[in-house]
């Protein structure tokens, strides 16, 4: 599916640097996916029951399909950027996004480690609260690495234009994590004491 919303409306597959992005991208999810299936099979079950459709709470069925169609705008946005020459972005903007996405997948492969909790749904499964590695940083370091994939996805796909789509996709971030953490709250008493100890939702010092 990215592939086809990056090379069918950028009408060529010359297009370096949706290239180089997906191996970045690929490499890093196929790595993490691999260690989770050797290390953790309950944290994959998780995992493979997501989006829209698994989702139990109203928001978050809405949350999940604005996230879908924003994630894809992007792509789609940044093909036709490349295809008509919207944009001109040096390649040393290209690159330092790069290893940004890089960084990120680092990120998300700690935080699976980290967290064997992680499903793929808004849910709460009398899990206990782990408050060290990115969690003693953030609440939220499985969105922190989404924030950072979401909004340097553009520059690494050479494209001024996909940043249209970073205010929703933040949007979304915001709602989803806050009502995540209402559900919390209220269910797993041990949270709001976490939350007193770790102040940063998503970016340390601003949110």
């Amino acid at each position: 599916m990215m592939c086809l919303a990056i090379f069918l409306p950028a009408g060529t597959v010359y297009y370096p640097e949706a290239w180089c992005y997906l191996v970045i991208f690929f490499t890093g999810v196929i790595s993490i996916s691999i260690y989770i299936f050797r290390n953790d099979k309950a944290l994959l079950q998780n995992r493979l029951k997501g989006g829209a459709t698994a989702e139990k709470r109203s928001l978050q069925k809405l949350v999940q399909a604005v996230a879908s169609l924003g994630f894809v705008g992007l792509y789609i946005i940044a093909a036709f950027d490349h295809r008509f020459h919207w944009s001109h972005v040096p390649q040393w903007v290209v690159i330092a996004p790069d290893l940004v996405l890089l960084f990120t997948m680092l990120l998300f492969f700690i935080v699976f480690k980290k967290n064997s909790y992680l499903s793929a749904v808004i849910e709460v499964q009398g899990q206990k609260i782990i408050d060290n590695g990115p969690y003693g940083v953030v609440r939220h370091p499985m969105y922190s690495a989404a924030l950072l994939l979401f909004g340097f996805s553009p520059l690494s796909l050479a494209s001024y234009s996909a940043l249209l789509t970073l205010p929703l996709m933040f949007m979304v971030l915001v709602l989803r994590c806050l009502d995540e953490e209402k559900l919390l709250k209220n269910e797993l008493p041990a949270y709001n004491d976490y939350c007193s100890r770790v102040r940063w939702r998503l970016i340390p010092l601003m949110f």
